[in-house]
């Protein structure tokens, strides 16, 4: 006579993974108490060997966007107050320059000393660019069309030939003792954007208990781009070492009234890391868990 099938086989399998289960819980729980957290810095090397150099210059940005700020002297007195306080470079105190018009003047051609628009340096002269023959005339950048209102990154390319101007960013090396030059493109514009977005949703049942949802809700938004590009020049050359690029974004409700000015400085801030570890050494911050 066949009997049932025995199910020793699966009830001891059942007690042996109550008994690791219950081994894990009491592990844990003996654990629980007994880890700390330690502290630890990680160091990141900087992208550019700045030791030949004591002193930098930021001179100026050709900007654009939004006319609610001026792009150009905002981030040249932002670089400028973080690099004194987080950086072992001199920080040189210079008018600042221009650089739309004076992309302009080379682009026509046209003589290049400017005693109204040009930093003066520590001595209180204004540079003055040459193309390195020593005529006093800088090398234009001729054969290019330069928009008169910067809105977006395409109007922007065509200033940027004026950083591969060896001979204009030499002379004003020259003149503040070839530091280390900090320039290029900052475009902060304004952004309106529609369509859904996901958002926790509180919720309390009949008795009470709290519950969170994720909701599907169309909105309409409205805020900020920020597009830096820092180019860095060596002074004694007038060559570029460096340049990077960024986009920063931030959003608001549509009925929310932000200033464009403390949009523009929060973007910075997310920025501001990645300009300085370009410069010097950063610690990146955190923690590790052990067990005893």
């Amino acid at each position: 006579m066949i009997g049932p099938p025995r199910k020793t086989s699966s009830a001891l399998q059942r007690l042996t993974l109550a008994c690791i289960t219950a081994m894990l819980a009491a592990f844990v729980a003996a654990c629980g108490t007994d880890y700390f957290e330690i502290p630890i810095e990680t160091p990141i090397q900087p992208k550019l060997d700045v030791s030949p150099f004591q002193r930098v210059l930021v001179i100026g940005f050709v900007a654009g966007g939004t006319e609610d700020i001026d792009a150009n002297q905002e981030t040249v007195r932002l670089l400028r107050s973080q690099l004194r306080t987080k950086s072992s470079l001199r920080v040189i105190d210079a008018d600042i320059l221009p650089l739309i018009d004076i992309a302009r003047d080379q682009s026509q051609g046209s003589n290049t000393e400017e005693p109204n628009n040009g930093p003066r340096s520590e001595g209180g002269a204004p540079p003055r660019a040459t193309n390195g023959n020593g005529n006093g005339a800088d090398r234009p950048i001729q054969g290019v069309s330069l928009p008169a209102n910067i809105k977006d990154e395409k109007d922007l390319e065509p200033y940027e030939r004026l950083f591969a101007n060896t001979a204009y960013w030499k002379r004003i090396g020259e003149e503040f003792q070839n530091p280390l030059i900090v320039t290029g493109t900052v475009l902060f514009s304004n952004r309106s954007t529609s369509g859904f977005v996901q958002r926790d949703q509180e919720t309390f049942d009949s008795l009470g208990r709290r519950r969170v949802m994720p909701m599907r809700t169309y909105m309409e938004r409205k805020g900020f781009i920020l597009r830096p590009k820092f180019v860095f020049i060596d002074g004694r050359t007038g060559a570029t070492m460096y340049s990077e690029s960024y986009r920063e974004e931030i959003l608001y409700n549509a009925q929310q009234n932000t200033p464009a000015l403390s949009s523009y400085f929060e973007l910075m801030d997310r920025l501001v890391p990645n300009f300085l570890s370009a410069l010097s050494s950063q610690k990146i911050r955190g923690t590790r868990v052990l067990l005893k």
